[in-house]
């Protein structure tokens, strides 16, 4: 009798404490729902490059050079659904470019898993123009220039662009200009091993002795082949993944993560 009691009292408990467990759970979520939705319309900057640089001036110091990781809902067969998502990519990327472009950031790369968004260069390199005016304005003489470059393809620079040097900033009486660095699953470990490979070969040639290979002339490489380390590294999501990142350029990299809130 005493153990029949003792079971019942135990599944009581078991009970409640998993129904006080659920609620807190979907409170959580309802809360930063709510938060997040509240705070996107009161904070919305209104594709208003002065409520931007407004927005960003408080902080200590900005990335020199921002890194982004956007990513497509997996299994997308259906061409329709497929057009959307990279429709919606687009969308994403030039939002990017236009609010990194007024918070004063010279160098955006994003990183796309897939090279959906890296294949669609010619596409994007207009959109983001289009975004870009819808921000600055037609006329604006600060309106920004941009490069588009993706690795081992050709790059997108609209006429009378200035140079791009993200280690300086630009003249007062230049145009600000943004580079953008686009990425994929390709430009990552595989990157990596054709170098190892071709160091190997240099080393067994006696062209390059193995004491000159050092993190440095990685380092070096890697910035011309792919990209050089970003300061900040974005990505969204309930999980943090990086998605096949470049593992080389984000040892030293500071990584912030936005949650959905989907998981509590």
């Amino acid at each position: 009798m005493a153990a029949t009691v003792n079971s019942i009292l135990a599944l009581l408990l078991h009970f409640l404490l998993s129904t006080i467990f659920s609620i807190y759970i979907r409170g959580r979520r309802l809360y930063h729902a709510l938060f997040d939705r509240i705070s996107a319309i009161l904070n919305y900057h209104h594709r208003t490059p002065e409520i931007i640089a407004r927005d960003v001036k408080p902080l200590a110091r900005l990335p020199n050079h921002l890194s982004v990781i956007l990513a497509l809902p997996p299994d997308q067969k259906d061409v329709t659904l497929l057009l959307n998502r990279l429709d919606g990519l687009i969308h994403d990327a030039c939002e990017l470019v236009a609010w990194s472009a007024a918070a004063g950031i010279p160098t955006l790369s994003i990183y796309e898993k897939t090279g959906l968004l890296k294949s669609s260069q010619t596409h994007l390199h207009r959109r983001i123009e289009v975004t870009l005016t819808s921000y600055f304005g037609a006329t604006n003489p600060h309106k920004p220039t941009f490069s588009l470059r993706a690795p081992n393809t050709q790059s997108y620079t609209p006429p009378a662009s200035p140079p791009s040097n993200s280690h300086s900033p630009p003249h007062p009486r230049q145009r600000p200009h943004i580079t953008l660095l686009l990425l994929s699953a390709a430009d990552s470990r595989q990157t990596l091993v054709d170098l190892t490979r071709t160091l190997a070969s240099m080393s067994q040639s006696h062209t390059l002795s193995p004491s000159d290979i050092s993190p440095a002339l990685i380092d070096t490489e890697l910035e011309e082949s792919v990209m050089g380390e970003p300061d900040l590294l974005i990505m969204f999501g309930e999980k943090a993944t990086l998605e096949g990142y470049p593992p080389w350029q984000v040892r030293l990299t500071e990584i912030f993560q936005l949650a959905d809130y989907t998981g509590g």
